[in-house]
């Protein structure tokens, strides 16, 4: 989305054997004999979330699955040429810490990073939020209520053979769920998609081989087909989690999830070669695209997870001030926590 710059601004589970997934999987035992049929029925639906989210697409595309299905199903693509973006960090000139546009916790990996799961384990006091604008990155976005974008972030400090040799030239990817981004300026259509950056490409044209754009600050920076989705109230963070993969010489996708469904988009890994680069990843909920802030009400208490695979068990770095996006949201960052395993992360809170 807007880079932090300037603009929107481990069980992988193959899909035959999603079919064969009894009942008795999706609900643990634990739940079953200690906990009400809620709580099974909830903690199944948590376990499937996390199985679609490292489920392979069949292909590059669009496609849909629904709770307890592990097999995802084909849907349409949609082409579209927004009129406003997630924007590159930006840095600020003395303005309030808030999270986003830099001020933010990143994961950092010991190698190369292949998948980031964001979720949000806990979510206590949020009764509503909205998008405003910020001064300093001209006021753009979508803005009002209910309007803000999960955005998994790569660093942009490195270079790929998707510069062309270009002096400077370093890849950003972002893996977004943006509220409202689709039927924008309408209502009512969110949208799943991949967007893709060449940063400081310098002055001359973009490529051509796809329809890149110039941000008018020497980057260049093009979207993905996307995925049309329903929109997710903010109120329901609990349930939603997005995640970003990136394979060489393969695809990269990005899964959303919303209770009992999930959406992904899959493209080939060759746009920026992401895949050779991705080392950090900042996950958040903040504005929707354009530089804008998320805005919650005040005693919003959100926990962030960032988890990684990136072929070790070591505990991923927790970098801060590292973040990418220059979108914002009004909370404010506690500690920040690591764990190793299977799957790495880091954890922290944010809340105002």
């Amino acid at each position: 989305m807007t880079p932090r710059k300037i603009r929107f601004s481990h069980c992988v589970l193959q899909i035959a054997a999603g079919a064969l997934l009894s009942a008795c999987w999706l609900q643990p035992a634990s739940a079953q004999t200690t906990g009400s049929a809620a709580d099974a029925e909830a903690i199944a639906q948590q376990n499937w979330r996390e199985a679609i989210a490292h489920s392979p697409q069949p292909e590059q595309g669009c496609f849909e699955a629904s709770y307890p299905n592990l097999a995802w199903e084909r849907v349409e693509c949609k082409s579209f040429h927004p009129s406003v973006r997630p924007a590159l960090r930006k840095p600020k000139n003395g303005e309030s810490l808030v999270v986003g546009n830099g001020h933010d916790y990143v994961a950092e990996a010991a190698g190369l990073i292949s998948e980031t799961v964001g979720s949000f384990p806990t979510v206590t006091g949020v009764k509503s939020e909205k998008s405003v604008g910020v001064a300093s990155f001209g006021d753009g976005g979508i803005l009002g209520a209910h309007e803000y974008s999960l955005q998994i972030n790569t660093n942009f400090n490195a270079t790929t053979p998707a510069c062309a040799g270009h002096s400077g030239c370093t890849v950003w990817q972002q893996f977004v769920y943006a509220t409202d981004y689709y039927s924008y300026p309408s209502k009512g259509k969110g949208a799943v998609f991949i967007e893709y950056w060449l940063v400081n490409w310098g002055s001359s044209a973009c490529p051509t081989n796809l329809p890149w754009e110039s941000d008018g600050g020497g980057d260049c920076v093009v979207n993905s087909d996307l995925i049309e989705v329903p929109n997710a109230k903010p109120t329901a963070l609990a349930k939603l989690s997005l995640t970003g993969t990136a394979t060489k010489g393969g695809n990269d996708t990005a899964v959303f999830t919303n209770g009992t469904t999930a959406y992904s988009f899959s493209g080939s890994d060759s746009v920026v070669d992401i895949s050779e680069a991705w080392k950090e990843s900042e996950f958040n909920i903040v504005g929707d695209a354009g530089g804008s802030e998320a805005i919650f009400n005040k005693k919003s208490s959100i926990t962030v997870k960032v988890a990684l695979t990136d072929g070790s068990t070591s505990a991923p770095t927790c970098v801060s001030n590292a973040g990418t996006t220059g979108e914002t949201n009004n909370l404010n960052l506690g500690t920040c926590n690591t764990a190793g395993g299977s799957s790495p992360y880091i954890e922290f809170i944010e809340s105002n």
